[in-house]
C-alpha cells in the first residue's frame, strides 16, 4: 500500500536566462571540443545569466509562474524556502529579497545551502511546515547562478554548469492520492573535499590572495564524484520507493539531477528503470544544481510525459556530500 501524502505540488514554474552558450564557445579558448564534451557529459549547451540578472529576478519569474499555475494569490503565501549556493549577497538571504520582489508580505523567507539537492531539501522543509500546521502555502525553490562561481579557465569544470531557477507551490494534499509520497535526505561530510570552494568563506575570507589563487571558484574531483554520486543516488532511489510503498516498475518517469549523462544512465540502471522512462535535458541546460530537477519536470510536463496521476521518482546529489530523493504522485 502506498503512503498517504501530506502535501502536494500544486504549481510549478521555471526561468532560465536568454543567453545560450554552446560548446563551440569553449573550443575558442580551451583545449576541448564539442565531441569531447558531449561524449563525457552529454552537455551541448547551457544558459548563462547576464551580470545584471540577479538570482532573485530569476526566482521571481519562476515563482510568479508557479503561483499563477496554483491559482494562489501572493498575499496568501506563508513561506518561501530557497535552496541555493549562489545567493545574490551573503546577507540577507536571497529569499528575503524575493519576498520583497513578490510582495509576499505574510511569508517568512530563508535560504538553504544544500548544493544540488537544494530543491529537494526545500521541498522537505515545505512538507514539514505543512505537516506541523505552520503554513498552508509554501514556495519551495531551487535556483542557481553558477556562472558566478565557475572558473571559466578550468577545462574540467567550465563546460559543466549553467544558470536557472525553479519554484514549486506546496500546499496540503488534495486527498485524491496525489502529492509527495516520500522524501529521503542524506549527508556524508567526509566527502566534502570532492566538490567544494576553498576561499571566500569566513575560514578563508575574500582577499587578494584568494582571488589570485582563484580559490573562490568550484573545484571538483570528477572521477570520485561520479562513483559516489551513482552509489548514493541508487541507494536513495531504493529508500524513497520503499518508504512510498511502491516499486520501480510502477514509476512512470525517473527525473534525476541533470549533472552528467553517464551518471544519469548508471543511476537508472541501478534503480532498474529503463532509459525510456528517464527524463534527460542535461544537453540543453548543463548542470544547474538546485534548479535542474524542476527544469526537467517542467519540460516533461510540456512534452506530455507527465500527466495528472503520473508517478515520479526524483533523485539528486551534490556537494557536502548531500543527496535526496522523492516519490511524487503528480
Amino acid at each position: 500500500m502506498s503512503a498517504t501524502p501530506i502535501a502536494a505540488i500544486t504549481g510549478l514554474g521555471t526561468a532560465v536566462p536568454p543567453r545560450v552558450v554552446t560548446n563551440a564557445e569553449f573550443e575558442k579558448y580551451l583545449d576541448t571540443s564539442d565531441q569531447w564534451i558531449v561524449e563525457r557529459t552529454g552537455i551541448r549547451e547551457r544558459r548563462i545569466a547576464a551580470p545584471e540578472q540577479t538570482l532573485a529576478s530569476l526566482c521571481r519569474e519562476a515563482s510568479e509562474k508557479a503561483l499563477a499555475q496554483a491559482g494562489l494569490p501572493v498575499e496568501e503565501l506563508e513561506a518561501i524556502v530557497l535552496g541555493t549556493v549562489t545567493p545574490d549577497r551573503r546577507l540577507p538571504a536571497t529569499a528575503c529579497d524575493l519576498q520583497a520582489l513578490l510582495g509576499a508580505k505574510r511569508a517568512i523567507a530563508f535560504d538553504i545551502a544544500a548544493a544540488c539537492p537544494g530543491w529537494i531539501y526545500s521541498l522537505a522543509v515545505a512538507e514539514g511546515l505543512i505537516a506541523a500546521g505552520r503554513a498552508r502555502s509554501v514556495l519551495a525553490i531551487g535556483a542557481e547562478k553558477l556562472s558566478t562561481i565557475t572558473d571559466w579557465n578550468d577545462r574540467s569544470t567550465a563546460v559543466l554548469f549553467g544558470d536557472g531557477a525553479g519554484a514549486s507551490v506546496v500546499q496540503p494534499a488534495p486527498g485524491d492520492g496525489r502529492g509527495i509520497l516520500s522524501i529521503i535526505l542524506g549527508t556524508d561530510g567526509k566527502l566534502a573535499d570532492l566538490l567544494y570552494i576553498k576561499g571566500g568563506g569566513s575560514a578563508d575570507p575574500i582577499s587578494a590572495k584568494v582571488v589570485e589563487e582563484r580559490s573562490h571558484f568550484i573545484k571538483m574531483a570528477g572521477r570520485e564524484v561520479f562513483k559516489a554520486a551513482v552509489h548514493t543516488m541508487a541507494k536513495a532511489c531504493e529508500q524513497a520507493l520503499a518508504k512510498a510503498g511502491v516499486t520501480s516498475e510502477e514509476v512512470d518517469l525517473l527525473i534525476p539531477h541533470q549533472a552528467n549523462l553517464r551518471i544519469i544512465e548508471a543511476t537508472a540502471k541501478h534503480a532498474q528503470v529503463p532509459m525510456s522512462k528517464v527524463m534527460v535535458n542535461v544537453d540543453r541546460y548543463g548542470n544547474t544544481s538546485a534548479a535542474s530537477i524542476q527544469l526537467a519536470i517542467d519540460q516533461a510536463v510540456q512534452e506530455g510525459r507527465i500527466r495528472r496521476g503520473s508517478l515520479l521518482l526524483l533523485v539528486t546529489f551534490g556537494a557536502g556530500f548531500t543527496w535526496g530523493s522523492a516519490v511524487v504522485r503528480w
